[in-house]
Parts: structure tokens; C-alpha cells; sequence
């Protein structure tokens, strides 16, 4: 049975002859019933408190789990970035070597090439510089012959035209040697007319001999 201040206070004895005084008795049960009575309210009180500490820690368990939860997901989130950030390292990393290595050895194949172009370009400039030289030298005997040439080439000329000149002389005394001859025929011609006319046609076969004569010296003497 629940025991309430109002029941202390109602509570009532049986008298005797040797008992306690009513009245102080009646006296202390009304202080234990205030006490009492203090002590429920105190202990409602007390409850209500506890209660809404309770309901306050319930809120701040909840609060706690939320945010447990949210570190939890937070922790979660930043080892999966970590991870995400790593691999995208890792790849970033791996494809900057590849580059790399891909670039070196474009690189190294481009060097290779000048040098083998470098090799071919002295070779060639060797050849060109033998070829000229050779050029040169064939020009340069080819000069010297053509001196030696050009001064028996003039000697040919000259030749031919001394020659000429010399012909020309000889033809010319030929001629004149002609024109002598043909006018001391003319003379011959004209002192034999002479002579038939002086003789009155007595000698008709000794005209006709020198007659026949004159032609065949002509041609002795122009041949």
C-alpha cells in the first residue's frame, strides 16, 4: 500500500490509559506528513527532471549516433577519396611515364636519324667535292689541250693560207706567162701573114703547116 502525506495525517491510534499524549503525537504526524509530502514533491520533481534528462539524453544519443554516422561516413568517404585519389595518382603517374618513355624514344630515334642523315650528308658532300675536283682537273687538262690545240689549229690556218697566198702568186705568174705567150703568138701570127702576103701565095703548104702548128703551141703553152 502507497503511503501519502493525507494518510499520515487520517491516521489514528487506539487510546489507552498509559498512552502516548494525543496531541503531540497528532503534532509529529502532521511535521512527518509535511516532510512527507516535501519529500514526494521533491521526488516528482526529481522525476520529471530525470525524465526529461532522459528524454534530453536520448536526444543527445541520437545526436551522438547521427553524429557517429556522419563520422563514420566521412571517414569512409575520405579513405574512399584517398583510394580514388591514389589510384588517380598512380594512373596519373603511370601515363606521365609512358609519355615519358614514348617521348625519349621518339627522341632517341629522331637523334638516331640526324646522325645517320648527318652521315649521309658528309658522304655525299665527299662525293660531290671527289666529283669536282676530278671535274676541275679534267677542265684543266682539257684547257691545256685545247691551248695545244688552238696553237696547231692557228699553224693549220696559217698553213693553208700561205699556201693560198703562195698559189695565188703562181697562178698570177702563170698568167701573165700566158698573156706573154699568147702575145708573142700574135706576133708570130702576124709575121707569118706577112710572109704569104710577100711570097703571093707560093708557099699555100708551108702556111698550111704553120697553121696547123700555131694551135698545138697555143695549147702546150696554156696547158
Amino acid at each position: 500500500m502507497k503511503l501519502t502525506p493525507l494518510d499520515i495525517k487520517k491516521q489514528e491510534f487506539k487510546k489507552s490509559i498509559r498512552g502516548y499524549d494525543a496531541v503531540e503525537v497528532e503534532a509529529f504526524l502532521e511535521v512527518v506528513a509535511d516532510e512527507f509530502e516535501s519529500v514526494v514533491r521533491e521526488k516528482t520533481q526529481l522525476a520529471d527532471e530525470v525524465l526529461k534528462l532522459r528524454t534530453q539524453l536520448k536526444d543527445y544519443r541520437r545526436v551522438e549516433d547521427s553524429l557517429k554516422d556522419t563520422l563514420v561516413s566521412a571517414q569512409e568517404n575520405l579513405n574512399s577519396s584517398r583510394e580514388n585519389s591514389k589510384r588517380e595518382a598512380d594512373l596519373i603517374i603511370r601515363d606521365a611515364e609512358l609519355k615519358a618513355e614514348k617521348i625519349l624514344a621518339e627522341s632517341r630515334r629522331n637523334l638516331e636519324k640526324i646522325k645517320n642523315d648527318i652521315i649521309i650528308v658528309r658522304a655525299q658532300k665527299e662525293s660531290f667535292a671527289r666529283r669536282l675536283r676530278h671535274l676541275l682537273e679534267s677542265q684543266m687538262e682539257l684547257i691545256g689541250v685545247l691551248e695545244l690545240d688552238d696553237k696547231g689549229f692557228v699553224d693549220e690556218v696559217e698553213k693553208p693560207k700561205q699556201a693560198k697566198q703562195g698559189n695565188e702568186q703562181e697562178n698570177s705568174s702563170l698568167r701573165s706567162a700566158d698573156k706573154l705567150k699568147n702575145q708573142k703568138d700574135s706576133i708570130i701570127i702576124n709575121d707569118n701573114s706577112e710572109d704569104d702576103k710577100s711570097n703571093d701565095g707560093d708557099d699555100d703548104k708551108l702556111d698550111g703547116k704553120k697553121t696547123a702548128k700555131l694551135p698545138r703551141i697555143k695549147n702546150q703553152y696554156l696547158t
